[in-house]
């Protein structure tokens, strides 16, 4: 009797292996639930990307701004009685501080000292830079303005 137990025992596990290890098993059936999941939460991501451009095209296709906001944006375009001005970064073209050295302790600086010394020559970063232009859109903005003087360069 006690060997039919075993056979039965045995029997019940070599029917139970494919239900838990097999092809279609639990463990399987766990893993692709949680790849669904996370094609789930990629696909809701890339509708939302979906949407916004949808809406961009809806815009650039009923709208000007839209238009006028990629023009400007993207290729640097300006309307025809506009002026552009390009601003430079702060530490582009900046004035290099040159401190004069010190005298002498009790000394009194002379006048012919001072004399002497040649100027500091302004840094090439500084002489390079010039002020940005008016961009003309038309060829009569263009003769207007190439009618008035450049402003003197700063040194």
């Amino acid at each position: 009797m006690r060997w039919l137990a075993v056979v039965f025992v045995v029997l019940i596990a070599a029917l139970q292996y494919p239900l838990w290890f097999g092809k279609g098993g639990w463990l399987a059936a766990g893993a692709l639930d949680r790849q669904v999941a996370a094609q789930r939460a990629a696909n809701e991501k890339l509708k939302l990307r979906n949407d916004t451009l949808e809406a961009d095209v809806r815009d650039l296709k009923t709208g000007s701004e839209a238009i006028e906001e990629r023009a400007r944006a993207e290729l640097g375009m300006i309307k025809h009685d506009e002026v552009l001005f390009q601003l430079q970064p702060s530490g582009v073209g900046a004035k290099s501080s040159v401190k004069p050295a010190a005298p002498a302790v009790g000394a009194a600086p002379s006048p012919s000292a001072a004399a002497t010394q040649p100027a500091a020559a302004p840094s090439p970063s500084a002489a390079s830079v010039s002020p940005p232009l008016p961009v003309a859109s038309s060829p009569s903005a263009a003769a207007a303005s190439a009618a008035k003087p450049a402003p003197p360069a700063r040194p």
